[in-house]
């Protein structure tokens, strides 16, 4: 039995991308596929904001490496796909799970923060997809884990932009499932429910809202970062190797509900 987990399950040999992986959603998912046997490139907004996962990985003996990328600048997601190329020579995961959020009623809503989040949540993953992709259908390979939402199937309240941004994420998911399937690279995507991270601080702080969404949460909890390990580390593994464009909810049952 334990052949049969490690040869499905296992990621030994495999390189790992993982953006936003400074903290929450991503750093658990870069541990998780560490632990997992990946080689495990952290991509944080600022190379710094890694140093606390990078500590962690080394701790583990993982082997690492610590790249600064604004997910909002087309040139500088071309560099860190390249010096993963340059590093390893290989890229065979990819978890885009960088992202931003504003909160403002729709009528007030800015277009600067519009254009903001739209251009890391939607255009960023785009880019760091076909970028990578480039080098995945070169070598005949690979799994890109695209990170969604709730709001990829609901509306959300005073998030319009973040809402469009993972109503996006899933179907580009799909359209790139519905292309590279045939050659061997699985496009899948998480949904995430309602975690316990720096994105909702704001949410758990205001005791309304807070005791409304835990009470329709079928798990009666919020989630924790680690409750995304099992679902990263099967994406990213052989184990996933027949599901192309599917989006994972890891939501407690909400959408169940």
């Amino acid at each position: 039995m334990q052949d049969y987990l490690t040869k499905q399950f296992g990621l030994e040999n495999k390189v790992a991308i993982v953006t936003g992986a400074s903290r929450g959603l991503g750093q658990a998912m870069a541990i998780a596929l560490g632990e997992a046997g990946a080689k495990v490139v952290a991509v944080g907004s600022r190379i710094e904001s890694v140093t606390a996962t990078i500590e962690i990985l080394k701790s583990k003996n993982v082997e690492c490496l610590a790249l600064g990328c604004d997910q909002g600048k087309g040139d500088e997601i071309n560099a860190v796909v390249e010096t993963v190329i340059s590093t390893y020579g290989q890229i065979d995961i990819l978890i885009n799970n960088a992202g931003t959020i504003k909160r403002s009623p729709a009528h007030e809503f800015s277009d600067e923060d519009w254009n903001e989040v739209i251009n890391v949540n939607l255009n960023g993953v785009f880019k760091f997809c076909r970028e990578a992709g480039k080098h995945m259908l070169k070598q005949g390979s690979g799994k890109i884990i695209n990170v969604a939402s709730l709001l990829s199937f609901s509306g959300g309240i005073t998030v319009p932009a973040y809402a469009a941004s993972k109503g996006g994420v899933a179907q580009i998911t799909k359209a790139l499932a519905n292309e590279w399937a045939n050659s061997n690279i699985q496009v899948n995507a998480i949904a995430p429910g309602y975690f316990e991270t720096d994105n909702t601080e704001n949410l758990r702080k205001d005791s309304a809202r807070f005791k409304s969404i835990s009470d329709r949460i079928p798990a009666g909890v919020w989630g924790k970062p680690e409750d995304l390990a099992g679902a990263a580390v099967f994406l990213s593994s052989k184990a996933s190797s027949y599901m192309n464009g599917h989006v994972m909810l890891v939501d407690g049952g909400w959408m169940a509900r």
